[in-house]
């Protein structure tokens, strides 16, 4: 199987995963134009499932290192399952509730406030279990993150002043940034340390995410339905129209969706080897700024604000910089 030797390497594949994982909701902005989120995510979910298995089945089955996705799923304990698997579950009513918060809130709130608060949890939570890196430097990027997240808040609530909005957005985001931030421990305790010779009942990284994603397909069935119907907002949908109001292109752009998120997800266990879980799950996380970007730049969602909540907005990028190259650092000093 494909195996990263070299931090220089990892560092850039985790640059690749901070772009998919910030730029995967684009996908959610073009579908739910004319398709409910609900439905957007039954794709989303069906496109890790699918670029997980291409992975297992390719990168991580050929070469002379580690063992074949089908020989390392056989031999893998059941808790190393049930880890990976339940980290699925909470993953995704994490991400359905940042979903939802998107759709409320714009990707500019949804994106800094829930996976910024992920990332400090996600950070504390795997370097506690498995300590690499400089704390002091980890730990004051992730400190820099904090603040970032605390301005981008404020920049929120200065936009909506005087409007008749709830900030059920707000909080979407906060309860998706708790939740999101402990699901990667449990898949990471599913993965052996040593990606040449892994540990005999752990699994690979590519096994891993597949146990993972099917945890994420399955409990859809629970989550999901939940969200469709007694959705946070808009009208209730039904399974029935999933196939009478979906159309190919509608299919195809969720599909991709989840298959864009995949492979950050994936990257990120492949190089954990090399950068530790805290600091490959941290940097990751800094899609909460490429998905500001995306909504302040693109989507134009601070467009109509006052020129002091546009300032919040750029100390909130300069915070988040500084903040994601003390992680990086953290490995090297």
């Amino acid at each position: 199987m494909l195996i990263i030797e070299s931090y220089t390497t990892a560092v850039i594949l985790l640059i690749i995963t901070m772009l998919c994982w910030g730029s995967w909701a684009n996908t959610q902005k073009l579908a739910t134009q004319k398709w409910p989120f609900q439905l957007f995510y039954w794709d989303y979910t069906l496109g890790i499932v699918l670029l997980s298995l291409i992975f297992s089945l390719t990168i991580g089955s050929n070469g002379e290192l580690g063992r074949s996705f089908w020989e390392d799923l056989q031999q893998a304990e059941g808790s190393a399952l049930q880890s990976a698997f339940i980290g699925g579950v909470v993953f995704n009513i994490a991400n359905l509730l940042l979903v939802a918060a998107i759709d409320i809130a714009g990707m500019a709130v949804a994106f800094p406030v829930g996976i910024g608060l992920a990332l400090v949890l996600g950070v504390i939570v795997n370097y506690v279990a498995v300590p690499v890196g400089n704390p002091w430097i980890l730990f004051g990027g992730v400190l820099l993150v904090t603040v970032a997240v605390v301005l981008d808040a404020m920049a929120y609530r200065q936009k909506e002043q005087g409007a008749s909005v709830s900030n059920k957005g707000l909080w979407l985001s906060i309860v998706a940034g708790v939740l999101m931030g402990f699901f990667f421990r449990f898949v990471a305790a599913s993965v052996a340390t040593d990606f040449e010779y892994p540990q005999a009942g752990l699994m690979t990284p590519y096994t891993a995410v597949f146990v993972f994603s099917i945890g994420i397909f399955l409990s859809n069935f629970l989550w999901n339905t939940f969200f469709m119907y007694r959705p946070l907002k808009g009208e209730k949908v039904s399974y029935a129209d999933y196939f009478s109001q979906g159309n190919l292109r509608l299919h195809l752009i969720g599909i991709l969706g989840g298959a864009i998120w995949c492979v950050g997800m994936s990257f990120s266990m492949l190089t954990s080897e090399q950068a530790g879980f805290a600091i490959s799950y941290g940097l990751g996380q800094g899609a909460t700024m490429v998905a500001a970007a995306w909504g302040v730049f693109v989507w134009r969602e601070f467009a109509e604000a006052p020129s002091k909540t546009q300032r919040l907005i750029y100390a909130m990028f300069t915070f988040f910089i500084v903040g994601l190259a003390l992680v990086i650092m953290a490995r090297i000093i």
